[in-house]
């Protein structure tokens, strides 16, 4: 269904170069980075009050933009295989289903590289929950989960942004060292994640008729039969989420809440931490938030509504009001019931009302 090789080799070709640095720089870079991750972890977990010394059993790895890449095809590669062998038993049945399937293997494979060379110069780092190990890039000690910091890419937006180096360097790390502490310090956490996952994958539709139809519907809302200025229901939307059941969208809302809750987190606790230990923190805080909402280019808005990444810009802004509102009322160790089970996690609506979460958890006594 997916040729994986194929998907790395064509994001390796296409992905962008990064930023100019003598092989001396990049030591440097990538030594400061593992220092500041280390750190980070005493820093989060002080103020946090999450996690222990024998959690933290996930490695850090400093990678470039092609490892970046390599990391994501085997996790997708993992979380996948499930709703792809369902897709693969379905078309092998099916008449010329063996070639159809080499051949949009390959297709496939093209369409994966491109999408993950787009995102490859973008992400500064990422907490990889799903992780299986691989040669070049091993799991922690529990099975899975590791710490990437795309030094690249970092260093392109230090210098953009023109703020100090280090500074900046700690405050991704902190960052990212938050989403490792939620995972390590929370042992039901990623298996709640992997169940919503398998939950809303197992709801695709692998009629290939079926699901072309919705594309149709989906890109018709989009781009007709609305008034200009006028919003409908799906006005908010991304492609991605058009062309999803009404099951698979209630469960995009409640994954939708734990990664505000996740991506606000992480914020909160970065800038939370970032006066005691990072002194440039708050300009280094004004001139991303800009970054943020500075327009991009037609071809780059275009594929974030596509890919529903600006909604993930909202999910920092809304999940950072969520918890500062829950602490501000609670206290931290208030707040830290939200990772007491999953039942005590925010709602969707709750993420806009923090009150109705503090109402719900600590007024009524939900363990």
């Amino acid at each position: 269904m997916v040729d994986w090789n194929l998907a790395v080799a064509t994001a390796t070709r296409l992905v962008r170069p990064g930023p100019e640095v003598s092989r001396d720089e990049a030591r440097a870079v990538v030594a400061e980075l593992r220092r500041h991750a280390k750190a980070s972890e005493e820093h989060v977990r002080g103020f946090t009050r999450l996690g222990t010394d024998e959690t933290h059993d996930t490695p850090v790895l400093v990678v470039d933009r092609p490892g970046w890449v390599r990391a994501n095809v085997a996790g997708f590669r993992e979380l996948l295989k499930p709703l792809l062998d369902k897709m693969q038993a379905r078309r092998g049945s099916s008449p010329g289903g063996v070639v159809l399937g080499a051949v949009g293997g390959k297709v496939t494979g093209v369409e994966l590289g491109m999408l993950l060379s787009f995102l490859a110069s973008r992400v500064l780092g990422q907490y990889e929950t799903f992780a299986p190990a691989t040669r070049e890039l091993p799991a922690g000690a529990n099975g899975g989960g590791r710490l990437l910091l795309v030094a690249p890419n970092i260093v392109h937006v230090e210098r953009e942004l023109d703020v100090e180096p280090h500074d900046f360097r700690l405050w991704v790390c902190l960052h990212e060292e938050t989403h490792r502490t939620q995972f390590t310090a929370v042992p039901w956490l990623r298996d709640h994640l992997e169940g919503e996952i398998q939950s809303f994958l197992s709801e695709t539709d692998v009629d290939p008729m079926a699901f072309l139809e919705r594309v149709r519907e989906a890109a018709q809302s989009l781009v007709g039969g609305r008034p200009e200025g006028e919003e409908d229901d799906d006005g908010g939307r991304s492609l991605v989420e058009l062309v999803q059941t009404p099951a698979q969208r209630e469960i995009l809302g409640r994954l939708t809440a734990v990664m505000s809750l996740l991506e606000g987190h992480a914020d909160y606790v970065m800038d939370g931490v970032g006066p005691d230990v990072v002194p440039t923190v708050a300009e280094i805080r004004e001139k991303f938030q800009q970054r943020r909402a500075k327009g991009a280019s037609r071809l780059d808005t275009a594929l974030r509504k596509l890919l529903g990444l600006d909604a993930k810009l909202r999910q920092y802004r809304e999940g950072e009001r969520f918890v500062r509102a829950v602490v501000e009322q609670v206290g931290m160790d208030g707040f830290n019931r939200v990772w007491t089970s999953p039942n005590t996690l925010p709602t969707k609506a709750e993420i806009a009302k923090p009150a109705d979460w503090v109402a719900r958890v600590h007024r009524k006594g939900e363990p």
